[in-house]
């Protein structure tokens, strides 16, 4: 059983996913393994990751691995329905659609917990959240399972520091092969394409305020330059406020930047990062953003009291008149701009972060019983693993130590 808009999509969403999978050699090495090994043989897997094709191809992967695939979105304003309904085509169990509800979007992910996974894989925590707070009578059947952003692996630090989180989660966002990659690279590139191909407007010659300076938010900045922007930064680390000074960027805080922003883009995973005092000081025309994973960076309930007037512009972005005539747009209600305006994420580069998504959730299988409940790195063998993979689809050869050097650098009688 699914729910999705409509299974007659499918032939555009199965076309998304093959153009994909050409593009994810790592990916597909992993799913002529699986084919072979079936390491999810008679097991349920939850998923609930933005649902666009390449998701879709992580799904088919681990199901041609043998896993009985649930999948729901993590975002109500990224699933692709026609993507949605190229799965259930493929003979997967999806409960997504386009534009949910709050209530519907819920409703999805009960229907993906309630079929009682042994192992989930999930993008901000929602699953994670669910099956604890409502279906506590499943958890003893959670092998564990894998966690891909910064914001669910804040959720799960907080869980296993309280003793709440009963099953182990690999904390894959925090794999060499994602974040230095996905989140530098592919949120640098996925968001200027959702904001560009949204405003159609030019960024050379303007200031592009980037609130939060992690690995996304470098990634922002520096695409920002290279589009011929002047960048200013916001923090509330010092050190990564010293790194963008030394990057190049100004660094002030949020209420001052406001004054002098064309573009703000919000990346810090917390809530009420740009709120009534900066609004009050935004130029007209000003264009805000989020790339965070939760709708909470920037306050709209405060930009909505301050309003006279709300009225959508175009397509994905909503205007909000102040009192003095001044007009601050947003972009997609505030959600992800990457994927409520674009497509996500470059596949090159999810091909990365899937291949550890995939190999995190075959580690958990062959270490059922030997993991604590609790969040778990990613094991450094799956990194380089995913890595030498990615350098050889590229033809790309490296060096390796002899045995000589090897025993130099690991002794301290040189």
């Amino acid at each position: 059983m699914s729910l999705i808009k409509d299974i007659n999509l499918y032939p555009s969403g199965q076309q998304k996913i093959e153009w994909v999978r050409a593009h994810m050699p790592v990916l597909r090495s992993i799913e002529a393994d699986f084919i072979k090994s079936k390491p999810f043989s008679d097991l349920r897997v939850a998923l609930s990751i933005h649902l666009e094709a390449k998701t879709a191809y992580l799904c088919l992967c681990l199901a041609a691995g043998g896993a009985e695939m649930y999948v729901t979105g993590s975002n109500p304003l990224s699933t692709q329905d026609d993507v949605a309904a190229a799965l259930v085509k493929n003979g997967l169990n999806v409960f997504a659609w386009y534009n949910a509800t709050a209530e519907e979007y819920t409703n999805h992910l009960r229907e993906v917990i309630s079929a009682s996974p042994n192992l989930i894989i999930d993008d901000g925590g929602d699953l994670v959240n669910l099956i604890h707070n409502e279906y506590p009578e499943l958890l003893g059947n959670v092998l564990g399972g894998c966690e891909e952003t910064t914001t669910g692996i804040i959720r799960l630090v907080s869980m296993a520091r309280e003793g709440s989180l009963k099953f182990p989660m690999i904390a894959v966002n925090n794999a060499k092969c994602k974040y230095l990659f996905d989140n530098r690279y592919g949120t640098g590139q996925s968001v200027w394409n959702g904001i560009n191909r949204t405003t159609n407007l030019i960024v050379a010659g303007k200031t592009a305020v980037v609130a939060g300076y992690g690995w996304c938010g470098k990634g922002v900045a520096m695409r920002a330059k290279a589009l011929g922007a002047k960048v200013i930064v916001t923090e509330i680390d010092p050190i990564k406020a010293m790194e963008a000074r030394m990057d190049g960027f100004d660094a002030m805080p949020m209420e001052e930047a406001a004054k002098f922003g064309d573009f703000f883009i919000t990346v810090t995973g917390c809530k009420d990062v740009i709120t009534e005092k900066a609004f009050k000081n935004m130029k007209d025309g000003a264009i805000l953003c989020n790339a965070g994973h939760f709708n909470v960076e920037i306050n709209l309930p405060e930009l909505e009291a301050l309003a006279v007037r709300i009225f959508p512009q175009r397509q994905n972005i909503m205007g909000y008149e102040m009192s003095d005539g001044r007009v601050i747009s947003v972009l997609s209600e505030g959600r992800l701009v990457n994927l409520a305006a674009g497509d996500g994420h470059p596949a090159e580069i999810m091909d990365m972060s899937f291949a550890v998504q995939a190999l995190c959730a075959e580690y958990i299988v062959n270490n059922q019983g030997k993991l604590s409940a609790g969040v778990i790195d990613v094991p450094e063998e799956i990194d380089r693993k995913v890595a030498l993979r990615k350098l050889n689809s590229w033809g790309t050869e490296i060096d390796a130590l002899t045995p000589e050097q090897e025993s130099y650098i690991n002794s301290w009688n040189v």
